[in-house]
């Protein structure tokens, strides 16, 4: 009997045993599957990310380059300064575009009808008379003589230059025709054709000519409106911060406050756009497409983050701080400023640096308030008619020339530049100046 009852319960035993080790089985084999879904999700991100990045660069990395034609021009008199005043007023009506082009015609002479002269000078870009001319006006002396430029050639022949039109394509489906290769060919076996460094990109506005079109402008606009951004938004986000967490009483009047900035910081950004439409512009009378009112627009998109952060850093000083000072004798101003706030400084710049960089990459709410305004001249003041990075990357990309597209990625490029710069100014203060209690 003893021996049944025994064998009975070594029965149960194994049985329990086997019930638990099959669901340890199931446990770590959906450990497993857990695990591999999770790696498999990075995975896949990675690649997504390496795509993104792969196709931006092998699309923007030839933008950084141009192609150019030096020559040797003529600046006649005639042309340039024909009553021989040589005064700046009378210099800037000059003809530089018909002394360049007697430049390009005495290359070519045996190119002679008006169509081929019309085709031949499609060659060059629009700007070569502008080059002419900003070194006439810095030398005047120099009327009469013939030096050498270096301007850009047409936006067509630069992408020949860079095999995005292929010469094998039937004449009939390329801008270009046989006979405008070949003379770019006889130009570039004289030696006159070089490539370098597209200065251009990154000293110049916007422009209709691919080729003249360039950064400067939107980096300018972009820094005068974060810097009306910060120096707006981060005072009185740390302000509101401190005030609510350190001053204001617990009750249901700052209860919705705080439920109302946190629903701020999640409504879309175009909202913000509308409100600074109906009240910076219509009701305040603001210049259109400034930076001052960009950087009032993304002001107010970017308090409630600013807020938040700001109150989640002094949230993180311990109490003990706060105590210790008030038992020395400090009072509750003094506490704050001189105790409180320069600990929870680092988590604050965190947070205002992360959504700066925010601010940096939005579009909706300046297209709003008109910052899509083809603007050519470079700001230089926050008052002046501006354009931003990410909007020069929104009209960029909706022009339909093939060479806009590589600039369209060159400036998405540069855009996520800063942006990586500013998020890792941010992880690196954040290990500086973070301490752990």
């Amino acid at each position: 009997m003893d021996t049944n009852t025994a064998s009975a319960s070594d029965i149960r035993k194994r049985k329990i045993a086997d019930v638990v080790n099959a669901g340890l089985k199931r446990r770590y084999a959906a450990e497993r599957r857990f695990r591999f879904y999770g790696i498999a999700a990075i995975a896949l991100s990675l690649i997504m990310l390496v795509v993104l990045f792969v196709t931006i660069l092998g699309n923007g990395l030839t933008a950084f380059v141009q192609t150019r034609v030096t020559m040797d021009v003529v600046v006649s008199a005639e042309r340039i300064d024909p009553q021989g005043t040589r005064k700046r007023e009378d210099l800037i009506t000059g003809d530089y575009q018909g002394a360049v082009r007697d430049a390009v015609l005495a290359l070519f002479p045996d190119v002679t009808s008006r169509k081929d002269r019309k085709d031949l000078m499609e060659l060059f870009s629009t700007g070569a008379g502008y080059e002419l001319q900003k070194q006439v006006m810095a030398n005047p002396d120099l009327i009469g003589k013939t030096i050498r430029i270096e301007v850009p050639v047409a936006s067509e022949f630069d992408m020949l230059a860079k095999g995005y039109i292929s010469r094998t394509v039937p004449e009939a489906e390329r801008k270009i025709s046989d006979k405008q290769i070949a003379w770019y060919d006889a130009l570039k076996s004289k030696g006159m054709i070089s490539t370098g460094f597209n200065t251009t990109l990154f000293s110049a506005g916007d422009s209709r000519q691919p080729e003249l079109a360039g950064l400067w402008g939107a980096v300018v606009g972009s820094f005068y409106t974060l810097v009306v951004t910060l120096a707006l938004s981060f005072p009185i986000g740390v302000a509101a911060a401190i005030y609510l967490e350190e001053f204001a009483p617990k009750n249901k009047w700052t209860d919705i406050i705080e439920v109302n900035i946190n629903n701020l910081a999640a409504v879309p950004s175009i909202v913000f756009g509308l409100l600074g439409l109906a009240v910076f512009l219509q009701f305040f009378g603001l210049p259109r497409s400034a930076p001052v009112v960009g950087g009032l627009v993304l002001m107010l998109m970017n308090l409630p983050i600013i807020i938040i952060a700001s109150r989640a850093a002094l949230k993180s000083v311990p109490p003990s701080i706060r105590e210790a000072a008030l038992g020395l004798g400090a009072s509750k101003l003094q506490m704050i400023f001189h105790h409180v706030l320069p600990l929870a400084m680092p988590g604050m710049l965190t947070g205002t640096i992360i959504g700066m960089a925010h601010a940096l990459g939005e579009t909706a709410p300046l297209l709003m308030i008109g910052m899509v305004a083809f603007v050519v001249d470079i700001p230089h003041t926050p008052l002046d008619p501006s354009t931003v990075l990410p909007v020069q990357i929104y009209l960029w990309a909706d022009s339909p020339e093939r060479a806009f597209v590589e600039r369209t990625s060159a400036a998405i490029i540069v855009l996520l530049g800063f942006l990586i710069l500013m998020n890792a100014a941010a992880v690196l203060l954040r290990k500086k100046f973070e301490r752990r209690w």
